[in-house]
């Protein structure tokens, strides 16, 4: 076999046409051996001889697409000195585009022999482990362009590539659970019929089915367990996992830019899936241990600030630079439209405490690439100081912890909430407004994939996580939720019709508040987990979307509500209400007024009593300060919002001197829904009675 001295730029396995060059990074390693892999389970050992800078590089002419490789590191295997060479293991390219097979558990796979963590195991893990493959790049885009959805435009819908397509009764068999089937025409008019500009995709990194679950007879279904970052994660392609994923995903990307949607990727830079010291050697650890991760003062010990046994360090340039470059590398190859990063305190971890100013968010600032994508935050991790919410950069969104927890208590009764629902309700300026961002950094959202889905937070008081095989302990135990009167499946009818009367709560809210709305795969139509908050493990009809045979009265009210915010723009301001008249606008009324069920101003006793539990808010159409985007002025209809999160009814009366004739075009204990044009119509000084636990809209055509 001829090896040329090829190149140490760019990182990973580089296909040209007629060969491939091989370029890796290790500063522990004394000698790095690149393994050609062949189907018979042999492997072809070639020394990277070249070396600049500590990466390891080689050209080899006529090694294909399709190409099996992996890394072999002779080197120090000293865990008290954070060194964990050892050639015996087979390692993955941190660069690698696709990656091919599984883990199959067992001693080969680690570096040390069980019981002694401190010994070196010389069992081949070759056989055991995955391999990384050689890509081919090309690929006809055609004249796909990025959608470029403004935020203010923007609704996120967050979804499982698996647990989404899985059950859909018009998908082929051999298509569901993959990336082939997001670009299936009829999941795309799901999405488009929903008004969803943006699918946020959880995990598709390749990731790692844990030892222990599988052990259990489960599996990480999430994929918050990355050891891939520039690889889709394989079991989600229809047609192989030689490369195949690399097509299929930037198929289905193609597919969802020709209807208009975004693709946003969930991604998990902040550990790696080798886990604490007792955990495999996959590849990081077995390349060079010290300057991939947070050590601790003992170096045999990982820092742990993400609960999954490792950080990466974020304080060593080439973790910035493998970070920085998978980033760009799925804009420029693969088309994706932004990030959300999970655990994202974790990421501004230099040292010990969250810098806001930290070296990962001074590159991301100034990445010409990076920086003109969505980049939504998970603004916490689970080391000290690590719930950051309102804490992140100017170019940044954040998901907003806040908004959730507040929304949630307003309907379920919790006193003293209403002056901090007010501010989630017009985008958190608290948060926000400090540090020039406006309510558009806020992502809303009252469920994600990380707790009870909408169904069950009005149906469940208690988690109900016993299939996880952690006796009900894993998952959180506050979730603010309510069943409703009964824990559960139940047919008491009063119980079904409060509990689905929440339900739309929660969405007209949802798309009622200022900020960016999210909306987890399946809550439009009420799909359940039957309690458990913490499905990461499972793969199963439990988690995943069981798509209804014909069109709900949920579905049909929040197409209903997403369309109706598409289509105010005093529903989706690109700026936070003044709380007064707006200079110019020829209208003196303020921008946003706030009354009691009364119709009276809301005063400093009204905001503080524990128990209130009922307000009218005024969003004045002819006061929207931002000009649109030729500078001309923004006009709407007004609105009238009146929120009964009491358990009686009570008589709201219509403010006065707010707009002589008004509409009801929302009221959630309707059922059936409002359609449009066919509301009550009410004048200034008139009562409408609201039901408990309702919200209705008024419309005022200006």
């Amino acid at each position: 076999m001829q090896v040329w001295p090829g190149e140490a730029y760019p990182l990973g396995a580089t296909y040209d046409g007629a060969g491939t060059n091989f370029a890796v990074f290790t500063e522990a390693a004394d000698r790095v051996e690149l393994c050609l892999l062949h189907d018979d389970g042999s492997e072809t050992a070639v020394e990277l001889r070249e070396s600049d800078a500590f990466v390891r590089h080689a050209y080899l002419p006529g090694v294909m697409p399709g190409q099996r490789y992996g890394y072999r590191v002779h080197g120090p295997y000293a865990p008290e000195r954070g060194l964990r060479c050892n050639s015996a293991k087979l390692l993955l390219d941190p660069y690698a585009r696709a990656i091919s097979g599984s883990i199959s558990w067992g001693e080969e796979v680690y570096g040390y022999p069980f019981g002694s963590p401190d010994k070196r195991n010389d069992l081949d893990s070759a056989p055991h482990t995955m391999t990384s493959v050689v890509v081919n790049p090309y690929f006809d885009w055609g004249d796909d362009r990025p959608p470029r959805t403004e935020y203010h435009d923007t609704v996120i819908y967050e979804a499982h590539v698996k647990g989404l397509t899985m059950r859909h009764p018009e998908l082929p068999e051999e298509l569901r659970g993959t990336y082939a089937a997001l670009a299936h025409p009829a999941v795309i008019d799901h999405l488009t019929k929903l008004g969803v500009t943006t699918l946020e995709l959880m995990p598709v990194h390749q990731f790692v089915n844990d030892h222990r679950l599988v052990d259990m007879g489960l599996n990480n279904y999430w994929g918050y367990n990355t050891i891939g970052f520039f690889a889709p994660h394989n079991t989600y392609a229809s047609w192989g996992d030689r490369g195949q994923q690399v097509l299929e995903f930037k198929s289905a990307v193609r597919a969802l830019h020709e209807a208009g949607i975004e693709v946003i990727l969930d991604v998990v830079y902040n550990h790696t899936a080798e886990g604490n010291h007792l955990g495999p050697t996959l590849s990081f650890r077995g390349l060079d241990n010290p300057s991939y991760y947070r050590l601790a003062d003992d170096p045999r010990y990982y820092m742990d600030t993400t609960g999954t046994g490792n950080s990466l360090l974020m304080r060593s340039p080439h973790v910035l630079q493998l970070i920085m470059d998978s980033l760009r590398y799925w804009v420029t190859e693969m088309h994706v439209d932004g990030f959300r990063f999970d655990l994202a305190a974790t990421l501004a971890r230099q040292f010990h405490e969250v810098d806001r100013l930290s070296s990962f968010f001074d590159l991301v600032q100034q990445d010409p690439v990076v920086s003109q994508v969505k980049l939504i935050a998970e603004p916490w991790d689970v080391g000290e100081g690590g719930y950051q919410v309102g804490n992140f950069p100017p170019l940044w969104t954040e998901w907003n912890g806040k908004y959730r927890d507040t929304v949630r208590d307003l309907w379920r009764g919790e006193p003293r909430t209403l002056a901090e629902f007010a501010s989630r309700l017009t985008g958190s300026s608290d948060l926000y407004q400090d540090d020039g961002r406006r309510p558009l950094a806020s992502i809303n959202f009252v469920t994600c994939h990380d707790g009870f889905t909408l169904h069950d937070l009005v149906s469940y008081n208690h988690k109900h996580n016993e299939a996880n095989g952690e006796d009900n302990r894993d998952g959180e135990s506050h979730n603010r939720s309510w069943n409703c009167g009964a824990e559960g499946d139940t047919d008491d009818p009063a119980v079904l019709a409060l509990r689905a009367r929440q339900m739309r709560n929660f969405v007209a809210t949802l798309m009622m508040s200022q900020g960016v709305p999210m909306i987890s795969h399946g809550d439009e139509f009420a799909r359940t987990q039957r309690g458990n908050n913490n499905a990461y493990c499972q793969d199963s009809d439990l988690s995943w979307v069981q798509w209804p045979q014909d069109d709900n009265d949920l579905l049909d009210f929040t197409r209903a509500m997403v369309w109706l915010r598409k289509d105010h723009p005093v529903l989706r301001r690109r700026r936070f209400f003044h709380g007064r008249p707006v200079e110019g606008t020829h209208d003196d009324l303020s921008d946003i007024g706030w009354f009691t069920p009364e119709g009276k101003e809301m005063t400093q006793r009204d905001w503080e009593s524990a128990q209130a539990s009922a307000l009218t808010v005024f969003l004045n159409g002819n006061a929207i300060s931002e000009p649109g985007p030729r500078g001309e002025r923004i006009t709407d209809d007004s609105f009238l919002l009146m929120f009964n999160a009491s358990p009686k009814a009570l008589d709201f009366v219509v403010p006065v001197n707010h707009g002589r004739q008004w509409q009801v075009v929302v009221d959630t204990a309707r059922p059936e829904g409002v359609p449009p044009g066919t509301g009550p119509k009410v004048a200034a000084g008139d009562r409408l009675t609201l039901v408990d636990r309702s919200l209705t809209v008024l419309q005022r055509p200006d």
